[in-house]
């Protein structure tokens, strides 16, 4: 069995198809991991969702920021311009893939790689860390998962604290498996600034490059992140690539060494500078 993990789709479906195809996905034998963030900006959430739901056992999927904005849009029924998942709440079975994402875990792991959205504190082992977002998997799931959702957002507390409790602690446990990038020295969150490692302040450095990380044993691959690229670095493997905006789609496939596999993709929104690459499959 292959297993292929898979950075952000966010409602490109057409390019999910076709980088299945080119990795010759079976589903009676191979698993998809995808890294979160299936919906939104792109054309076809509804498409996605169905399709992945569709999946059953074949796929596994972590919960990502636009995933979360989703559910909220769905408790709230506020839904901004700039989202495209109005089908999805339009659906005749908008209720049950709803259901279905609010389901969805923010951490997996196999025992030989980890996988999540965005990043993981420093000051989590992997014990803690399955700890952390089971936590925050109950609310979304509890009964009255809407009066969480509508506390979720917040950039505070921005540090770990062994004494945070509740919504606060809800809040932290969410914002680093699914906004996270930068950190301090200290490990306290930014998120003010997402470009490229060199862009940031001096003071400033990825969530993987902390010191003294206590899951820097893990082999951690994340999404999220597209103006990082393609990156394998301090155990981890970074996958978003940019799909949306013009650059590619990937599926890595899990193994040792791993395997990866990228194409081109159109671009339905435009990032603030182009993306380069080569044209075709690699």
């Amino acid at each position: 069995m292959a297993i292929y993990a898979i950075g952000d789709v966010q409602g490109c479906y057409d390019d999910l198809l076709k980088l299945l195809d080119a990795i010759v996905f079976d589903p009676e034998t191979d698993l998809l991991w995808f890294a979160g963030d299936l919906v939104n900006r792109g054309p076809k959430s509804l498409d996605v969702l169905r399709f992945v739901k569709g999946l059953g056992n074949a796929a596994v999927t972590v919960l990502g920021n636009h995933d979360l904005h989703l559910l909220a849009a769905y408790a709230s029924g506020i839904v901004h311009k700039k989202d495209t998942f109005q089908a999805v709440l339009d659906a005749p079975d908008g209720d049950e893939l709803i259901d279905w994402l609010r389901f969805r875990p923010l951490f997996h792991t196999n025992n030989e790689f980890c996988l999540l959205h965005a990043g993981l504190p420093p000051q989590w082992d992997l014990e803690e860390a399955g700890a952390m977002a089971e936590l925050a998997e109950r609310a979304l799931q509890s009964g009255d998962y809407r009066q969480f959702l509508g506390q979720m957002y917040g950039n505070q507390p921005d540090l770990w604290s062994g004494d945070l409790e509740g919504v606060p602690l809800l809040r932290f446990i969410i914002n680093c498996f699914t906004r996270m990038r930068y950190l301090d020295a200290d490990g306290r969150l930014d998120f003010a600034h997402d470009g490229p490692p060199g862009s940031q302040p001096p003071h400033l450095l990825p969530w993987f490059a902390a010191p003294q990380r206590k899951n820097a044993d893990l082999r951690i691959v994340f999404g999220h992140w597209s103006q990082l690229g393609y990156y394998e670095g301090h155990n981890c493997y970074a996958i978003d690539t940019g799909c949306l905006w013009g650059g590619q789609l990937t599926a890595l496939r899990l193994g040792d060494p791993v395997e990866r596999t990228s194409i081109i993709c159109p671009g339905y929104r435009r990032p603030g500078k182009a993306y380069s690459d080569a044209a075709g499959v690699i």
